[in-house]
């Protein structure tokens, strides 16, 4: 199997290149989860920005349900809470973990919408991303 170096841009890697960089059970729930629960699977794209390297966006109906950028042994997870969810987020954030409602308070609020970037070592905090996908995708069904 090649091996796959996250920050060159002329091989855009496999589902496989990609779990075999992470190596945590993680990546595998979260996009099975994705997968079963929204029917939509990772499309690579590259990108310069926040964490430069490949990254795997999930969309739903036109819009992001969220951006996961892997990293050896663990991933960061980006949510978009806009306007919209903002009420539903707020009213489930007391559900969450400590750590994504700290994340929430703290994310600075630009143009009516707060960029979550999720950081997942492992199961613990997955019941969060999922909650934040729930309400992602509830938004989008209207």
């Amino acid at each position: 199997m090649t091996v796959w170096d996250k920050m060159d841009r002329s091989l855009k890697p496999s589902f496989e290149m990609v779990t075999d960089f992470v190596k945590n059970p993680v990546w595998d729930e979260l996009t099975g989860y994705i997968a079963a629960e929204y029917g939509v699977g990772p499309v690579f794209e590259y990108s310069g920005c926040v964490w430069p390297g490949w990254n795997a966006k999930f969309r739903k109906a036109g819009r992001s349900l969220c951006t996961i950028y892997p990293f050896e042994g663990y991933l960061w997870v980006l949510v978009v809470i806009g306007q919209k969810e903002k009420e539903q987020f707020e009213t489930e954030m007391p559900l969450m973990s400590e750590y994504l409602q700290n994340l929430y308070l703290e994310t600075e609020e630009g143009m009516g919408q707060r960029w979550l970037k999720i950081e997942l070592e492992d199961m613990d905090g997955l019941d969060d991303v999922k909650r934040c996908l729930t309400i992602r995708r509830g938004i989008l069904k209207k």
